[in-house]
């Protein structure tokens, strides 16, 4: 009987290992089972969380968004407004130049033909200047040999005159 032991005392300790085994393991997975849904728990809850916190960020952001879309707008609005502004008041000031371009251009056209109307008179007056000068002139120079021809004339009546001076006078039959 001696060999039987030998046999029976491993099988009873391998059905004990195996209850044993088998009631660990149901505890074990019994635990993981726990330990599983909490972590799908918390899981869940982080997941919650997390979608929580990045609806309020989404929510933010947008919020963010369109305020700065509103700013965006209201500082393009500003800056159209103030082009237009600026537009209005370049083409007021521009229309303003043109009207006094126009104004000085046709003042210039008066003025033109008034300096050039003055110029032809101006070029009669330096005519008539100089016909009247050259007319002195010619009474100068007429003058200039009227009294030459005095002087020849005087010249000649003297030496004429001294001629006959120096000749002797017939005398004169007394009386």
């Amino acid at each position: 009987m001696k060999k039987w032991i030998f046999f029976l005392c491993p099988v009873a300790m391998l059905v004990l290992f195996l209850g044993y085994y088998k009631v660990e393991m149901r505890a074990l997975d019994e635990r993981d089972a726990r330990r599983a849904a909490e972590v799908a728990g918390q899981n869940a809850a982080a997941a919650a969380h997390k979608k929580a916190v990045e609806d309020q960020a989404r929510a933010e952001s947008d919020k963010r968004a369109a305020q700065a879309a509103a700013e965006i707008a209201a500082k393009e609005a500003q800056r159209e407004s103030k082009w237009d502004q600026e537009g209005r008041e370049i083409r007021s000031k521009t229309d303003y130049y043109n009207a006094e371009a126009a104004r000085y251009a046709q003042r210039a056209e008066k003025l033109t033909a008034e300096l050039k109307s003055l110029d032809e008179l101006k070029e009669k007056e330096n005519r008539a200047d100089f016909e009247l000068l050259k007319e002195v002139e010619a009474l100068r120079v007429a003058k200039q040999i009227a009294d030459m021809e005095i002087g020849r004339m005087v010249a000649m009546i003297s030496k004429r005159a001294d001629e006959i001076l120096e000749t002797p006078l017939p005398s004169l039959p007394k009386r």
